[in-house]
């Protein structure tokens, strides 16, 4: 007679088996395409070579993509960073008349903003206020749309600073201001670091609100620039489009990995002194 736990686990690693394959190829793909002699669809590591690096680094639209990639998602990170500190702030300290409906919306506009669905009415906009074919539209964009997540989360943790510090300091005659940065910034400087890693790593990924508002190949981000490694007749240039995600994902990576180890979303009070 079978025992039915082992019959269980074949079960299981059969129907496991395909999805790990699913998910574990591409990134094998991604780690050993870039260093194959002759590169292809399949994963295979037929000679080592640099030389798909080296075409990269000899591209200008390529490096001049990394630029772009740089200025806009370090603008969006201090834009968003900057403004949703304030914000969540007073949406954390001072109740005020429709501060429920505004968290509605701002739940609402989250998940619609930068989606796909509102690109067309996103597009009009930027073209009326003159800002297609510039990073400045791409920034106040990605920045509309990541805001409201940033907002959430550095409301959450101003939430959870004990109002004693903030009353203690404005007995001290400390203004609002001054509480904000002498307190809610230290103890939520975490946060502030988690945000702006967040926030980078989806502005750098970005492919639609790019690849929609810029026309020029020149102020093409890496993550549209990526699509012009293809010949006239269509075909792709498998070496280097490997080089340049394999570059392309090395900061998300080193990002997630920051966050993991040495920050995350824990929360330490205190005062001292």
């Amino acid at each position: 007679m079978k025992d039915p736990r082992r019959t269980s686990k074949i079960v299981s690693y059969i129907i496991l088996a395909p999805i790990v394959a699913f998910f574990i190829c591409p990134i094998l793909w991604l780690i050993v395409t870039p260093f194959s002699i002759r590169p292809s669809l399949f994963i295979s590591l037929n000679g080592f070579t640099l030389n798909n690096f080296e075409r990269v680094f000899q591209n200008r639209t390529a490096i001049n993509a990394f630029r772009n990639s740089l200025v806009i998602s370090v603008s969006v990170v201090v834009l968003v960073t900057t403004c949703a500190l304030f914000a969540a702030y007073v949406l954390s300290r001072h109740d005020f008349r429709g501060r429920n409906i505004l968290l509605y919306m701002l739940v609402l506009f989250s998940s619609v903003v930068s989606g796909a669905a509102a690109m067309v009415p996103i597009f009009i906009l930027n073209l009326r206020l003159g800002l297609v074919n510039t990073e400045l539209g791409v920034i106040l964009t990605l920045s509309g749309g990541i805001m409201p997540t940033a907002l959430f989360i550095l409301k959450d943790f101003f939430d959870s600073i004990p109002r004693t510090y903030e009353e203690a300091a404005l007995v001290d005659g400390s203004s609002p201001l001054q509480v904000m940065f002498r307190i809610f910034l230290p103890l939520s400087s975490k946060g502030i670091i988690v945000i702006a890693m967040l926030v980078f790593t989806q502005s750098w990924s970005n492919f639609l609100v790019p690849f929609v508002l810029l026309r020029s190949t020149s102020k093409y981000p890496v993550s549209v620039a990526i699509y012009t490694f293809f010949s006239e007749v269509g075909v792709p240039d498998i070496g280097m489009i490997s080089a340049y995600a394999f570059l392309y994902t090395l900061p998300v990576i080193f990002a997630y990995v920051l966050i993991e180890r040495k920050f995350g979303f824990s929360f330490y009070g205190g005062i001292k002194g």
